[in-house]
């Protein structure tokens, strides 16, 4: 099979999982790759407003559990079930002294010359643009946590490991139960990953449906 092939294969078979088979556990050395391809996801002028937290033990899967006592049940029943959750948290107040950061580490990665930092805050114009009065900048920097969504995605559909993105979450809750580790970045999205359950993981039966290439697409 080529490259090309590859890539259109994996997205063909890749589905949202509706049902995880607990026994089965994700490999430490596919979460390694996942991992990677989380760090190497792309955002806004490499902004990374961004912290993924894993939820792995039984004790944080069970604070997780905890998130869903108020509403969006009908995801409560993967927390268990599914292998690691993966929350992405986006920083609601993203700051020069932030974007700092991301220069200095340019400058350690020496893509960036010592003497060019202060050039390289141009970047941070485009932050400004989407930053309210009171320094409020959460819509842009959650965009950014959806790029690094569908990158983790598609390196699953690789490794053939399933996943069911969940908007349905208690972004408050979350952030009460989860507060030391989110450190006052917002999670209202998350990751189930694992593997479905063969008998009743309704899903993986249904045919793949998606609207017409003439129908989204067009090259002028």
């Amino acid at each position: 099979m080529t490259t090309h092939e590859q890539i259109i294969n994996d997205l063909e078979k890749r589905y949202t999982a509706k049902k995880y088979d607990p026994s089965k556990k994700v490999a430490q050395q596919d979460l390694d790759i996942l991992y990677q391809a989380l760090r190497l996801s792309p955002s806004s002028i490499n902004s990374q407003p961004w912290k993924f937290i894993v939820i792995e033990s039984d004790a944080a899967k069970q604070r997780m559990f905890d998130t869903f006592a108020n509403k969006f049940q009908f995801n409560q029943p993967h927390v268990f079930a599914c292998s690691h959750i993966i929350l992405f948290a986006h920083n609601p107040a993203y700051t020069r002294a932030d974007y700092e950061k991301v220069v200095d580490q340019g400058i350690a990665d020496q893509r960036t010359k010592p003497e060019d930092k202060e050039k390289a805050f141009g970047g941070y114009a485009f932050a400004d643009m989407n930053t309210d009065e009171q320094g409020n900048n959460a819509s842009w920097t959650k965009s950014q946590t959806y790029i690094a969504l569908g990158n983790a995605m598609h390196t699953l559909a690789r490794l053939k490991v399933d996943s069911t993105p969940m908007e349905g979450v208690d972004s408050q809750l979350i952030g009460e139960i989860f507060a030391d580790e989110l450190g006052g970045y917002e999670c209202d999205v998350a990751l189930a990953i694992g593997y479905h359950h063969p008998s009743e993981d309704y899903n993986a039966k249904l045919a793949k449906s998606r609207l017409t290439m003439e129908k989204v697409l067009t090259v002028i």
